[in-house]
Order: C-alpha cells, then sequence, then structure tokens
C-alpha cells in the first residue's frame, strides 16, 4: 500500500491492520515517533492526518492510505511547527524528551486550527502525558504560541 508521509510517497509492503506506529518506525525508519503505551492513551506516538492528531499506535495503517500523514521529522517544515519547536527550546521543555514528539505535534496542530485557543481547548487538545512533568514548561511555551498571533503564519 501507498503512503504519503512527510509529503514523501511510501511503498510499504505489510498487513492491513498493523499499526502505523510500526510502519512509520521499523519500516520506514522514522524513529522519532515513539511507542509509549500501546494503548492510545499517553501521546508519544501522535502524528497528524490531514491536520488532525491521532495515536499512532492503535491505528491500522490500512485507514491511514490515501492521507496525508505528518510526523516529527518533518515539523519544522511547517510555520507553525517551527515556532512551536522554537517555544519548546526557549522554555527548556524537554527533560528526558521522549514525550516531546507528540507533545509538539498536538501543540502544532492545536495552533494550525485554532490561532486563539481557550485554556479548555488547550487542555483538550494537549492530553499527552510526560513522565518528567514538564507541564510548567509546556505552559509557558504555549502561552508564549498563544501570545505570538501564529495565524499569520499558517
Amino acid at each position: 500500500m501507498k503512503l504519503q508521509i512527510n509529503n514523501q510517497i511510501y511503498n510499504c509492503d505489510v498487513a492491513e491492520d498493523t499499526p502505523l506506529l510500526w510502519v512509520i518506525r521499523d519500516n520506514l525508519g522514522l524513529t522519532g515517533t515513539k511507542y509509549g503505551c500501546g494503548l492510545a492513551q499517553c501521546g508519544a506516538c501522535s502524528v497528524m492526518i490531514d491536520g488532525a492528531v491521532i495515536r499512532s499506535c492503535s491505528m491500522p495503517v490500512s485507514e491511514v492510505v490515501g492521507k496525508q500523514i505528518i510526523t516529527i521529522e518533518a515539523i519544522e517544515e511547517d510555520p507553525v511547527g517551527i515556532q512551536v519547536v522554537s517555544a519548546w527550546n526557549k522554555h527548556q521543555v524537554p527533560q528526558c524528551g521522549y514525550c516531546q514528539s507528540g507533545q509538539v505535534i498536538a501543540v502544532t496542530a492545536l495552533f494550525k486550527s485554532n490561532e486563539s485557543p481557550s485554556r479548555d481547548e488547550i487542555n483538550s487538545a494537549v492530553s499527552n502525558l510526560c513522565r518528567c512533568g514538564t507541564y510548567n514548561a509546556i505552559d509557558a511555551a504555549i502561552e508564549d504560541l498563544s501570545n505570538a498571533n501564529l495565524g499569520s503564519s499558517t
């Protein structure tokens, strides 16, 4: 089956029920997307599909054929994504860094769809878990992004 990932087409010979995460990591070698819980709860495996955040550990690859998939490897090619990465660096968000690719994907997707989200919208869209507990730094980075008028860069 053909997959469009990070603006490239890949031919993947895998079973239709293979989780997208394993195709991305094992078949294509794009290891920035992480395996966390395997239950679509923690968000370490988050990618964007047609602009929406999905948890790739529970998404059968057959359901994403013909859709645009963006992983962390291409996030800095996006004008909003590069600003999210910049805010993450400014606020020194990552500790171990394991969850950060999913966090960055979730925040990028949020600001691409809503340049001025409310606190409730942020809490709903960014439900990723961080074992290191960097939530205060994440909130500070999101606050900066909220004040940056990201809509002018999309």
